[in-house]
Formats: structure tokens, sequence, C-alpha cells
């Protein structure tokens, strides 16, 4: 199973929203192997990638893969740093597209190949809204954590 996650880089986390993203991460992974997509940009990812290491140190089969948008000098200055704190780095296969809208590919690739997404997502703008309703679109089972009033359009 893969599940991978799509927020605001300004969210702000709380014990609260760690419990209940473990709570669903049980709940969705129903103790199956579990490969966690992980983008590692901003807040949210950074949040999710706690969340993620914390479900892996109980289930053992849990994998933290970081999708990388970007190879070259990018990776290759940041590659100790992301081995130390992932499993395995897959750069995904798309289109050669602009360097600015590689993370919006890469966030379209992890959807489609996510069997569950977990989203913070309270605008109707940006990457993560983006990424989230290309999931929504494509039928993608997903759970915005954000609890306040919204609806994706």
């Amino acid at each position: 199973m893969i599940i991978t996650f799509f927020g605001h880089s300004n969210y702000t986390s709380s014990f609260e929203d760690e419990e209940r993203l473990l709570k669903l991460i049980e709940d969705v992974a129903q103790s199956n192997q579990v490969d966690f997509y992980l983008g590692g940009y901003g807040a949210f990812n950074g949040f999710a990638f706690h969340c993620a290491k914390k479900y892996k140190e109980i289930h053992t089969n849990a994998k933290l893969i970081f999708i990388t948008p970007y190879l070259g000098s990018w990776l290759d200055n940041r590659k100790d740093i992301i081995n130390k704190s992932f499993d395995m780095i897959i750069y995904p296969e798309i289109e050669h597209v602009p360097k600015r809208f590689a993370i919006l590919k890469r966030n379209e690739w992890m959807a489609k190949q996510a069997d569950y997404v977990f989203g913070y997502v309270h605008t109707h703008y940006g990457g993560a809204y983006k990424a989230l309703l290309y999931a929504h679109k494509h039928k993608k089972p997903y759970t915005n954590l954000y609890q306040g009033k919204y609806e994706l359009s």
C-alpha cells in the first residue's frame, strides 16, 4: 500500500493532529505493508515525515520513500541527509518540464501512485490544493485533515 501526503508549507503541527493522523494511518493501512511517499518541502511535509517515521517505529515493514522532483546537483547536495532519513529515493518518470513545474508534476505522479492520500488543505490555491484536487478528480481515497469548513472545487 502506498500512502502520500500534501499540505500547506505554513502548517503548524499539534499533538492532537499527530494523534489523529497516526490513528487514521493505522485505520487505512490495516496492518498491511506501507510505503510512505514523501515530498520533503514545507511544514506539513515535515509533520507527515514525523508521523510516518513514528508509524514505522511500530510497523517495521513500513518504508519512508523520498520522491524527488529534481536530479543533478540539487539532489547530489542533499543525498547524504536524504539517505540517512529515508529508506529509498525515487525520481518519478515524468515528462520533461521546466524546473518551476517539477514539484507540481511530481505531486501528480505521487497522487497517481497512491492508494490513499492525506492532506491538510484550507485554501483554493497553491501546490497542496492542486495536488489534493488532482487526487480527488482521479477518485483516489483521501482525508483532508483540516477540520474547518472546506470543500474541494
